[in-house]
């Protein structure tokens, strides 16, 4: 039986991340999509090749110091959502996710998306910084490259507390 573009992405998901069993972690559901949409619209990205989505990403401006508090261990990326105020000016951005199905991959969809989000949100907030938490190497790699198109340094969160 072959699986929808959607089915595979949401397995994708689960494989990179293992949100389920991760409660630290952002599980992406409808309610944490209006939540993001209500902090800025261009924190979802979406390409569909007319078959259903391939390429997602999320994004999600904060604050320094709420960005700070999770580079160091104080917050979980759950809780840097939730802290995370709506209306409100933002300094930096973080990287949250990149899912790409294997056969859209070195193309630099993601890469696009994340780009005209971070241009998308500059008009509105005066962005200084990136930071990610890398799962991948390719990511990590991911993550390095947008930091040097939309030159704004890049801090990492490592998994060492």
């Amino acid at each position: 039986m072959a699986f929808s573009n959607f089915e595979r992405m949401i397995q994708l998901a689960e494989d990179v991340f293992a949100t389920r069993s991760d409660p630290d972690q952002i599980d992406v559901d409808q309610q944490v999509i209006l939540r993001l949409q209500r902090i800025h619209p261009a924190t979802v990205s979406e390409y569909n090749d007319g078959k259903g989505p391939v390429v997602w990403v999320l994004i999600i401006p904060t604050t320094t110091e709420i960005m700070n508090q999770f580079l160091q261990h104080k917050i979980t990326e759950r809780e840097l959502l939730v802290l995370t105020p709506a209306d409100i000016t933002y300094e930096s951005l973080y990287l949250c996710s990149a899912l790409v199905l294997e056969e859209y991959r070195h193309q630099g969809i993601a890469k696009r998306l994340a780009v005209e989000a971070i241009v998308q949100i500059c008009k509105d907030h005066p962005l200084k910084s990136l930071f990610v938490w890398p799962f991948t190497k390719q990511g990590d790699a991911l993550a390095e490259n947008i930091a040097r198109n939309v030159t704004l340094p890049l801090y990492k969160k490592t998994d060492i507390k």
